[in-house]
């Protein structure tokens, strides 16, 4: 009775989401993540906005949690006005969310073991952010390992290269890094705030850009989201052309990944292959819509682009011919004793702490947590499900690489069989304006990982609040750990074989 189950993209009344008391909210949350689900979204919005508002105010707190084992999302929220009792001294992967719900609304997590900014925002709330000095990106009090020997060395926001920024400071003791800490927020451009009061024409723009090499997987939650806040069952044909979009660009990202990782230990011929062939993937949704990262291919309702027989086949041929390189390329990497021994063991990170700490998506797949959206919590006619599961149990950046691959193999299969079968009929139907007073939770396996857009509706059907949770908002504590006790020569192979996103963690 404490929680409210919900189904992958289907919408509910808000008002049917259980408000316990805050230490029933607690103890609840508690059992939950005990018994092995795991939080997909655990934040705030104005208590006054919603139908069912409690006298006085506050902030309304909502955890989405998934069951994996189940194929379940469950659901629970609480109010609380000034302080709540945080968990993350139990639950490690709650650390960044209920830092987050400090840092935009000033409700305190009390017992939090480490408050520290997430983006450097302001605070949702008006008066907070009247009396608040604005934060200065990347000032805060870093963490120090002290004794004799140890030295700090600080890397970023600006990188070599064109990258994103963000910034990292390891405490070393000779090669030997101690500790990581990440910073973040140089990327901060508020979209959750963007997207209130939508949908609109605007809506659909912000959901792409989200994570710029992540187009489909963020444009594809969006539109779920929207189409069961309005009640739009989308066409078959709609369904199989969304998942070859998603699947392509799990399939160019990966083979990027995987000619950086080479590039990383000095191995050139699979580094500059891979470049080039990632370019060849990303041309197949070019293909499809004209957009090489997919911009316009997915719309609320279904898809903006249809392909003909003459595309399809030009798009198989092209595929075909693009895989046998890849593999060629990945053959000579793998096959190569001196680069698996720079991959073997390096930044490792155990099930259990991957478990803690909330991974999703190749990272926890690597660390043998079976872990995957499209086989855990599936839409009915979605073909995704019958993609196999890679995993492996290293943990550490050969088994990383090792499941980029392999999904690379599986995605690729994917793609050519689902094209040949494509059913026909219409590609969209009419999304019409959500209905008021509802609640959605859209997951989507993007090529990171578990991408989380959860929507709330106000009387007008208007976004009243929307939640964001890249799949790099769960992983960066990942990386911060699997740092401990290596070489840091070894950060750009580390760093590299997580590839997170300093924009879609930063929103």
């Amino acid at each position: 009775m404490n929680l409210l189950r919900l189904a992958n993209s289907t919408s509910v009344d808000v008002r049917e989401v259980p408000r316990l008391a805050p230490e029933v909210f607690a103890e609840t949350v508690h059992a939950q993540l005990e018994g092995g689900a795991r939080a997909s979204a655990l934040f705030g919005m104005p208590e006054a906005l919603l139908p069912d508002a409690a006298p006085g105010g506050g902030l309304r707190v909502l955890a989405v949690l998934a069951r994996d084992n189940e194929h379940q999302l469950v659901a629970c929220s609480m109010t609380v006005t000034e302080r709540f009792l945080s968990l993350t001294p139990l639950h490690p992967q709650l650390h960044r969310f209920e830092r987050e719900i400090y840092e935009q609304w000033g409700v305190l997590p009390e017992e939090h073991p480490w408050l520290k900014p997430v983006r450097f925002e302001l605070s949702h709330d008006p008066e907070l952010r009247a009396r608040a000095e604005r934060p200065r990106v990347g000032v805060t009090d870093f963490f120090r390992v002290a004794g004799s020997e140890i030295h700090e060395v600080a890397v970023g926001p600006v990188h070599a290269g064109i990258i994103e920024p963000g910034h990292f400071r390891f405490q070393c003791h000779g090669e030997d890094v101690y500790h990581l800490e990440i910073a973040h927020g140089y990327q901060h451009r508020g979209v959750e705030r963007a997207l209130l009061d939508g949908p609109n024409r605007r809506s659909l723009h912000y959901a792409e850009t989200l994570a710029g090499d992540t187009t489909v997987g963020h444009s594809l939650a969006y539109a779920q989201a929207v189409e069961a806040l309005s009640g739009v069952a989308v066409p078959p044909r709609a369904c199989g052309l969304r998942a070859i979009a998603l699947e392509l660009e799990r399939l160019a990202n990966h083979t990027g990944d995987l000619g950086a990782l080479a590039g990383d230990v000095g191995f050139l011929p699979t580094a500059a292959y891979c470049g080039r062939i990632r370019g060849d993937f990303l041309n197949l949704t070019a293909l499809l819509c004209g957009s090489r990262f997919g911009r316009g291919l997915l719309v609320p309702g279904g898809m903006g682009f249809d392909i003909d027989a003459a595309r399809a086949a030009a798009l198989v041929e092209r595929l075909d011919a693009a895989v046998s390189d890849l593999t060629s390329a990945l053959d000579l990497l793998f096959e190569t004793q001196s680069a698996m021994a720079r991959f073997a063991g390096a930044g490792a990170l155990t099930t259990e702490i991957g478990r803690d700490i909330g991974l999703v998506g190749p990272a926890a797949r690597a660390s043998a947590i079976a872990r995957d959206v499209r086989h855990d919590y599936p839409l009915p006619l979605d073909p995704l499900a019958t993609i196999p599961m890679a995993t492996a149990d290293g943990g550490d950046v050969h088994a990383r690489a090792l499941v980029r691959r392999l999904e690379a193999q599986h995605s690729a299969t994917f793609v050519r069989a689902q094209t040949l079968i494509l059913p026909e009929g219409p590609i969209s139907r009419p999304c019409a304006q959500p209905q008021p007073h509802r609640l959605t939770v859209a997951l989507v396996e993007g090529w990171r990982g578990e991408i989380c857009h959860v929507a709330v509706t106000n009387a007008a059907g208007r976004f009243l609040r929307y939640k964001v949770v890249d799949p790099s908002f769960h992983n960066w504590a990942g990386l911060a750990l699997a740092m401990r006790d290596q070489q840091i020569s070894d950060f750009p192979l580390c760093n590299k074989s997580f590839n997170l996103s300093y924009c879609g963690q930063d929103l």
